[in-house]
């Protein structure tokens, strides 16, 4: 083989593995070496099942002997979220006081993967609550990028995104309520896609209650890959059906063509920041590359982004506020108690009245994204429109503000509830970079095509690392 299967796909390992290019075992035995070479130094898992992941890959090559049928992910490593319930293993969120808390069953998309044949090698590290754009906690400690000691891996999903692009296995489970599966994919240069509503059934047995309205629509269950065409091949497995998640919907995964040329709008409008130059021209560049494939992209106005944005940060602000901030306060360290400070300081919180007028005017927020998705079934958007920061960029309510106001488009699409995929264009003051695309409800299948076109001219940012 030309190269350890480490390196490989998840498609590529697929098709080996039907063809008997290569066993189960040799697959896990490549991705558990390069876990136990690169994570010492990373922390990105957090929790190791290497010894489970070895043996249930000879009972994998066992039943592939038997001749019985292989899955989509018959073999294929995987890792699940330290947020997510995975049965008998702790669910942390990254709270020592959760350090005890195993869950009792598994959680839809842990279930999808196992009945899809996947192989989960371990679990990922992310920051305390899942609520902070950087990984750290003082339970499993702080993840590194696999880039650069100093730059922040991203967060939530930090620990995927740093094992992704290291190589610690070709598909990663993470979770997006804000930003919490594009952040580490740009910060270290993958690729992923946010689902939109309804689309992968999500719930944890291990939960003593249901979230809040808002967090049920705003936050999805995803993956992030090295290639695009992982996260197609993932999102398909996860988003089969799960009786526990009453807003799954029973949508074919892949839609009706639409007419050709596929059009696309793409925005420069970056609401006042200061975008960095290369940021645009990045934008440029994934544009032309659409063009060259046949889409007809056109640089015009879209419906602002500002209302959805500013919706988060006083409606749902407030629904956050009133189910995690009791829980910081007693559980949380000084630096998540601070951050979340920091979000009180940026939002305009409403009361209780306001709260019910904001969620009835989020209609009227989506409502304007809808009207011209009908017509333009793709946007091109700038994702975070500095360079990847430093892991302690937000310990400032300066840092913390700049990364907000930096990523207006990613947190206003979780509270649309609309689908947004990110892939890496290049490297910015040589840390990775990248663009989103933000596609109408329940076509996923339109963003993919579309990343899978801009990767083919970008290539896959994790082989510069390697």
């Amino acid at each position: 083989m030309s190269s350890p299967l480490w390196r490989y796909s998840a498609v590529a390992l697929r098709e080996g593995l039907l063809n008997r290019t290569f066993s189960v075992l040799e697959v896990v035995q490549s991705v558990t070496e390069r876990l136990y070479s690169e994570n010492p130094s990373l922390n990105a898992i957090v929790y190791d099942y290497s010894e489970q992941a070895l043996e249930a890959a000879r009972q994998a090559d066992a039943r592939i002997a038997r001749g019985e049928p292989q899955r989509m992910l018959e073999g294929v490593p995987v890792t699940v979220k330290v947020n997510v319930d995975y049965e008998g293993t702790p669910t942390t969120n990254g709270l020592p006081a959760m350090a005890g808390n195993n869950a009792p069953g598994h959680s839809p998309i842990v279930q999808n993967l196992l009945d899809a044949g996947a192989i989960v090698i371990g679990k990922t590290n992310t920051p305390e609550f899942s609520m902070r754009l950087t990984t750290d906690n003082p339970l499993h400690g702080r993840t590194k990028s696999p880039w650069d000691d100093r730059a922040s891996p991203g967060g939530s999903s930090g620990g995927a995104g740093a094992a992704c692009a290291a190589g610690i296995g070709p598909i990663h489970h993470g979770n997006d309520i804000a930003g919490s599966l594009r952040f580490p994919a740009s910060c270290c240069g993958c690729a992923t896609v946010k689902p939109g509503l309804g689309r992968v059934p999500a719930f944890n047995p291990s939960a003593l209650a249901e979230r809040g309205l808002l967090s049920q629509l705003m936050s999805v269950q995803g993956t992030i890959c090295r290639e695009v065409r992982d996260v197609r091949l993932a999102m398909q497995v996860m988003s089969q059906s799960d009786p526990r998640d009453p807003w799954w919907a029973p949508v074919p995964f892949f839609g009706p063509q639409p007419k050709d040329p596929i059009r696309v709008a793409m925005t420069k409008q970056s609401h006042g920041y200061p975008i960095h130059p290369e940021i645009v021209r990045s934008l440029d560049r994934a544009a032309a590359s659409l063009e060259a494939a046949g889409y007809r992209v056109d640089e015009i106005d879209v419906p602002t982004i500002k209302d959805a944005a500013n919706a988060w940060f006083s409606v749902a602000i407030l629904e956050i506020k009133e189910s995690l901030d009791p829980v910081a306060r007693e559980h949380g360290s000084q630096t998540i108690q601070n951050i979340f400070d920091y979000y009180y300081q940026m939002a305009e919180t409403v009361d209780y009245q306001g709260y019910m007028q904001g969620i009835a005017q989020r209609s009227a927020i989506i409502r304007p994204w809808n009207e011209f998705l009908s017509e333009y079934p793709l946007v091109l958007t700038p994702f975070l429109m500095r360079p990847t920061y430093d892991f302690d960029y937000d310990e400032s309510f300066e840092g913390c503000k700049d990364l907000f106001d930096s990523a207006i488009y990613s947190y206003g699409m979780n509270y649309m509830g609309l689908p947004a995929g990110f892939v890496p264009t290049g490297l910015i003051e040589d840390r990775p970079s990248g663009v989103q695309i933000v596609g109408q409800r329940f076509r996923e299948d339109l963003i993919l095509d579309a990343l899978e076109v801009i990767e083919q001219d970008s290539g896959v940012m994790a082989q510069q690392l390697w």
